[in-house]
């Protein structure tokens, strides 16, 4: 299992646009992103300076990627 960057919430943003996923829009302090080729997912992060390790896991998970990619991409 890859060790996960502390890593901001916007940060988490640009790796995840660059897996295929937009902008939506905005709920609070959480951005909601969407993948606009099948599946249709869609991702809640927030916007907060530091992404708790099981948060980052677990949107990485939702995203459909591995650990290893999202590293690597950022």
């Amino acid at each position: 299992m890859s060790k996960l960057p502390a890593i901001s919430g916007q940060d988490a943003v640009r790796v995840f646009e660059k897996c295929g996923y937009s902008l939506d829009h905005q709920s609070g302090s959480h951005l909601i992103l969407r993948q606009n080729d099948p599946p249709h997912r869609r991702l809640s992060v927030p916007r907060h300076r530091e992404l708790a390790k099981g948060t980052l896991r677990k949107l990485i998970r939702e995203a459909g990627i591995t650990v290893e990619k999202f590293v690597s991409l950022l």
